[in-house]
């Protein structure tokens, strides 16, 4: 699967602003500056996860974008879907009986690109704006070595 920067861009926003706001609206141009995304980039995505009911606009001097909920029920997976990125692993269209070969069938290993999209939806939605500004993403991360064939801890792997 792969992120667009669509995707990207707006949970690396989203995590600035749960970190910086405070209870305080935050301008754009500064979530900009420090995340090195264009401005007018930030304006469009903000619209979307506005609409999507994740940001909240404040006018006048001072004002700028809070959380309309907190960070900790705001799912990473809820910014992706805000911005229309899909999360699928497959080449096919979701939700269509249609296939990616020419004519129209699927392939013999769409199930299971089908269900790596979905552990990934599973895992984005169970990870909170919250977790990732406290880097509380990798607690129970494993990596599967193919020289040992069995799974070690991070740290271990890490060290080899």
């Amino acid at each position: 699967m792969k992120l667009s920067t669509k995707g990207r861009y707006a949970v690396m926003a989203m995590v600035d602003l749960a970190e910086s706001s405070k209870d305080r609206p935050v301008a754009l141009a500064d979530i900009a500056d420090r995340q090195e995304i264009s401005l007018s980039y930030l304006e469009q995505l903000f619209g979307k996860l506005r609409k999507g009911g994740l940001v909240r606009s404040v006018r006048g001097p001072g004002g700028g974008y809070l959380l309309a909920r907190t960070a900790q029920e705001t799912r990473v997976a809820d910014v992706i879907l805000a911005v229309d990125e899909p999360i699928r692993a497959t080449r096919c269209k979701s939700g269509s009986p249609k296939g990616c070969k020419g004519n129209q069938g699927r392939c013999q290993t769409h199930e299971l690109w089908e269900e790596l999209g979905n552990q990934i939806y599973l895992y984005l939605a169970s990870v909170s704006l919250a977790d990732v500004v406290g880097r509380n993403v990798t607690g129970s991360l494993r990596v599967f070595s193919t020289q040992t064939t069995q799974i070690e801890e991070p740290s271990q792997v890490a060290a080899q």
